[in-house]
């Protein structure tokens, strides 16, 4: 790899340290290519992204970043987890790890918040964005639902106090 490959990867790096809010460190031990290329997939799928990198063109991307203190953490083969929702790598990596003893969470951090193992699985075990706004807009949605049911009940009980006083005529 030469200087402006070097280069361009740094500045790929420190672009997306800025643009995302939570850092995964997992060390790698050996895993396979499809091993890696279903993680990959499976990170894609959550709209996180899994990179392996050399740590030292890491530690100068992370510079200037938010996420200089990751630097401790990058040793070894380390591959970095990124993403714009803080939950999704997490529960990706830590599923992962659940089946493949070959990958090991390291760490992380959420802006200059450092996570260790422990708060990468705690990470994981929140609940997603999507899952949130789910929530809310049910949340939102069930009061609405109830105030129509009250304004329909008086509606329906002299529909069926005018269908009794029909029945009774007709008999």
């Amino acid at each position: 790899m030469d200087r402006a490959q070097k280069a361009e990867l740094v500045a790929e790096l420190q672009s997306t340290f800025k643009g995302t809010s939570v850092v995964i460190v997992t060390r790698n031990l050996g895993l396979t290519v499809a091993q890696s290329t279903a993680l990959r997939l499976k990170m894609r799928d959550a709209g996180a992204s899994y990179k392996v990198s050399k740590n030292k063109l890491a530690r100068i991307a992370v510079e200037g970043t938010p996420y200089t203190a990751i630097n401790d953490l990058l040793v070894g083969p380390t591959a970095l987890s990124t993403s714009a929702d803080p939950v999704a790598p997490a529960k990706v990596i830590v599923d992962f790890a659940k089946t493949n003893d070959k990958l090991e969470i390291v760490g992380g951090a959420m802006g200059d918040t450092v996570l260790d193992v422990a708060g990468v699985k705690a990470l994981a075990e929140l609940p997603s964005l999507d899952e949130l706004r789910a929530k809310i807009v049910g949340l939102v949605q069930a009061p609405a639902t109830k105030v129509v049911q009250i304004v329909q009940a008086p509606a329906g009980q002299l529909a069926r106090v005018f269908g009794a006083y029909a029945a009774k005529e007709d008999a």
